[in-house]
């Protein structure tokens, strides 16, 4: 069975053992503020959507209806999210793994098989595959990277109403010209900024703010 935008590598692994396969993806590792999300997404096997894909390839509008109709039609759903703090305490890349194996206990629903977006997790209770571009091979993969981008995209806008000089809900924290701005203009935040990547040190060494 599948899908004709070729987002059917998770078929292979199918088998008697293995029937529901869960897809594991983040949104939010190169931003200079919010959070690392992820989340896992388990479909039944016979489960198609065409219009599913990674997040990267759609529109902000399309990935708002397509995070609608995953959540009507997943078997279960989980999300992780790791906050600015901890990013900067244990690495981008732990903070990655921390958020991705909370998504997967938040699932709360049995599963044979994990399958990753480039990313090994340890000290799970079933197999891990991690695979290269998975968001643009496996529809399980691509339908969580939806589910993280838009619950981060959410939380950025949030952010926005609190700190509306900082363009948030613009560039969802990304190192665009207005944000490098606005930090060099009224420094970093305690708690939003990532004091661990270089243009926020640097930004808060100059500044003579504070903002908390």
């Amino acid at each position: 069975m599948k899908q004709s935008n070729g987002l059917s590598y998770q078929e292979q692994f199918y088998s008697d053992k293995v029937k529901l396969i869960v897809g594991v993806d983040e949104a939010g590792r190169g931003p200079l503020a919010g959070p690392v999300v992820a989340a896992a997404v388990i479909f039944a096997r016979t489960y198609i959507n065409k219009e599913i894909n990674d997040s990267k390839q759609i529109s902000e509008k399309k990935r708002e209806e397509l995070y609608k109709v995953i959540k009507e039609n997943a078997l279960a759903i989980g999300v992780g999210i790791v906050d600015a703090k901890t990013i900067d305490e244990i690495n981008i890349y732990e903070a990655t793994k921390v958020a991705m194996k909370e998504a997967i206990k938040n699932l709360n629903h049995d599963f044979d098989l994990i399958l990753t977006d480039a990313m090994k997790l340890e000290n799970q209770k079933t197999m891990v595959i991690d695979i290269i571009k998975g968001d643009a091979k496996a529809l399980p993969i691509a339908a969580a990277s939806i589910i993280a981008k838009v619950t981060r995209d959410h939380m950025m806008n949030d952010l926005a109403k609190k700190y509306p000089e900082y363009g948030f809900d613009e560039h969802k924290g990304y190192g665009t010209k207005k944000h490098m701005d606005a930090i060099k203009k009224y420094g970093p935040i305690k708690d939003v900024h990532r004091f661990s990547y270089k243009p926020v040190y640097r930004a808060s060494q100059m500044s003579l703010f504070d903002i908390e």
